[in-house]
C-alpha cells in the first residue's frame, strides 16, 4: 500500500510570483500505523496554503537569534504553528521566497540551548516600535508537517531551541500540526532598514513589510552555506523524518 500523508489531495506550495489553484483548504492528516501498515485519519487538521497574491515577498517573523542562526548557516530549519494574530488562526506557507524579519518579541535566552544563549546579544533584533533591520532572506526548499513527539525528537539536534521549548511549540494548538520549513538563507551584502509600523507588531508569522524590493533576490547577497554544505544538511533533515511527513 502506498503511504501518503494526505487523505484526499496532495499539497502544492505556491512558487514565488505564481498563482496556482488548490483544492479544498482543509484536508485530514493521515497517520500511518506501523502495526497494520495502513493510514488512518487523525483529527489533526492542516490548512492547504492559499496562492500568494502579494507583489512583494512576505517577511517571516522569527526570533532574532533564530534568524541569526539561519544566516550563519548553523540552522536550516524553522518549526511553526502560527501566532494568535495568524490569518484564520492557522499557519500556512504563502510563498516559497521570504524576507527574514528578526524580532525581539518573545525571545528569551533561557529557551535556547546553552551554547547559543549568547546569540541573543549577537543578533540584530527589532524591538517593538523601532526600525527593523533586514539582513537576509530565504527560499523555502522543503515543507513537512509533524504531529508526533518522536518526529520532533528526530529534529532536536538541528534546532538551537531547547528541547522543552521546541516541544511546547508542538503541544500548542494540538489539533494543528507543527510545520517544518527547510530554509536556504541568503545574507544581504547591505542590510535594509525599514520603518516600524503598528501593523507589524503582535504574534503573527507573516508580515508585509513596506519599503522592501518585491523580490529579495534582486539585491546583492550570498548564501549562508555553499551548495554542498546546504545539501548535506538538507539531506539530514529529510532523512530524519518519515517520507509521509514531507509535502512533495
Amino acid at each position: 500500500m502506498t503511504r501518503r500523508s494526505w487523505v484526499d489531495s496532495t499539497l502544492r506550495l505556491p512558487v514565488y510570483g505564481s498563482t496556482p489553484h488548490f483544492a479544498s483548504p482543509w484536508v485530514g492528516f493521515a497517520v500511518v500505523s506501523p502495526s497494520v501498515g495502513s493510514a488512518v485519519v487523525s483529527p489533526i487538521l492542516t490548512r492547504v496554503p492559499s496562492p500568494t497574491t502579494n507583489s512583494v515577498a512576505p517577511a517571516l517573523k522569527e526570533w532574532a537569534a533564530i534568524v541569526h542562526a539561519l544566516l550563519e548557516g548553523e540552522q536550516i530549519v524553522d518549526v511553526r504553528k502560527g501566532g494568535l494574530r495568524e490569518d484564520g488562526r492557522h499557519f500556512d506557507v504563502t510563498s516559497r521566497r521570504v524576507w527574514l524579519y528578526p524580532t525581539a518579541e518573545h525571545q528569551r535566552a533561557e529557551l535556547l540551548k546553552p551554547a547559543y544563549r549568547h546569540w541573543i546579544d549577537l543578533a540584530t533584533a527589532a524591538p517593538v516600535g523601532e526600525p527593523i533591520t533586514i539582513g537576509g532572506w530565504a527560499d523555502v526548499t522543503d515543507v513537512a508537517t509533524i504531529s508526533e513527539p518522536e518526529h520532533l525528537d528526530a529534529l532536536a539536534s538541528k534546532l538551537i531551541w531547547t528541547d522543552d521549548y521546541a516541544s511546547s511549540r508542538l503541544a500548542w494548538k494540538r489539533r494543528d500540526p507543527l510545520w517544518v520549513l527547510v530554509l536556504r538563507a541568503h545574507r544581504l551584502d547591505e542590510p535594509i532598514v525599514v520603518p516600524w509600523d503598528e501593523a507589524y507588531g503582535g504574534c503573527t508569522s507573516w508580515v508585509d513589510l513596506g519599503g522592501l524590493p518585491p523580490d529579495p533576490a534582486s539585491r546583492p547577497a550570498h548564501p549562508a552555506l555553499s551548495d554542498v554544505a546546504f545539501e548535506g544538511k538538507r539531506k539530514g533533515v529529510r532523512d530524519a523524518l518519515p517520507a509521509a511527513c514531507w509535502q512533495d
